[in-house]
């Protein structure tokens, strides 16, 4: 049997961070459900600023929200306009043969331990 001693620093460290994640999870739910919230009391004021008459309506919330259906058509429209924007390619790999040019610093014949360097 193994027993492995793990001091207390480490299940600080192990308990700390597990914290930090669950707490900035639980703050990007809360920003993910407010925004569209926040966003929906901006429209509805700018609709009565310009419009006099629909603060005596009741505006209800299916007014401003998208259904599934609406969501699946904007994104295959999205989907097929972005593909067509990329190129068609032949699927061809051509490989050129590069001539290197002379490098004495890639050169073996200096690596040696010569005294006498060729000039």
């Amino acid at each position: 049997m193994i027993l492995l001693i793990v001091d207390s620093m480490t299940w600080t460290i192990t308990v700390l961070g597990w914290f930090i994640v669950f707490v900035a999870l639980v703050f990007l739910i809360g920003v993910f459900l407010t925004i569209p919230k926040i966003l929906n009391w901006s429209l509805r004021r700018t609709l009565r600023k310009k419009n006099k008459d629909i603060v005596n309506q009741d505006v209800s919330n299916d007014t401003f929200t998208i259904t599934g259906e609406t969501n699946a058509a904007i994104a295959m429209a999205l989907h097929m306009y972005f593909n067509e924007l990329h190129d068609e390619e032949s699927n061809v790999i051509t490989i050129k043969q590069v001539r290197k040019r002379y490098s004495p610093w890639s050169s073996k014949v200096y690596s040696f331990n010569n005294v006498n360097f060729p000039r």
